[in-house]
């Protein structure tokens, strides 16, 4: 009998959910269609065989000007098969959203606060969606490749005083 693989057993489970496999250097990552995500992570922790028990983390890609902009990539780890796998969600550039899985792995829950401050991509039924490294006034979000870089002048011998009037210390 031959051992079915976590690819394999997810194309079973969810035949058109699955958009795309993509394997590099023995890592494997799957793309999952955006709306059904909790439902592929609560399978990969839930089911025998595939027993992806930790997630180790949850990160936030912007592939401007491509569109679909955004990714969100969900890494999982079987600590009884020691077998990793990421799944992959893409985003459309406007209004990205995308469906929390913290009630799936609450270790989830600060990766997405994250991604939410930083990237601005929504993760709807979250329970504390708001920001966590930025004030919470600040506009934009800092991670967007879009986003405006802010700039200081480099101060040197020749343009020191046209630099230093730009200070924000007080002047006499």
């Amino acid at each position: 009998m031959t051992e079915t693989g976590p690819v394999e057993m997810l194309h079973a489970a969810f035949p058109d959910t699955i958009q795309d496999v993509q394997t590099f250097r023995g890592d494997v990552t799957v793309v999952v269609d955006a709306a059904q995500i909790a439902k592929v992570c609560t399978h990969c922790r839930d089911t025998k065989g595939l027993d992806y028990n930790f997630l180790s983390d949850v990160t936030g890609i912007d592939y401007f000007p491509q569109e679909p902009r955004f990714g969100v990539a969900y890494h999982l780890y079987s600590m009884i098969h020691n077998h990793s796998l990421r799944l992959k969600v893409l985003l459309p550039g406007d209004a990205p959203e995308v469906q929390s899985v913290t009630p799936v792995f609450p270790a989830a829950n600060w990766q997405e606060r994250e991604i939410f401050d930083l990237l601005g991509i929504t993760f709807t039924g979250h329970p504390d969606l708001r920001r966590i490294l930025m004030p919470q006034g600040w506009d934009g979000h800092p991670l967007r490749k879009d986003y405006p870089l802010g700039y200081e002048t480099v101060q040197f011998s020749f343009n020191y005083d046209d630099v230093d009037k730009h200070k924000p210390y007080a002047k006499e």
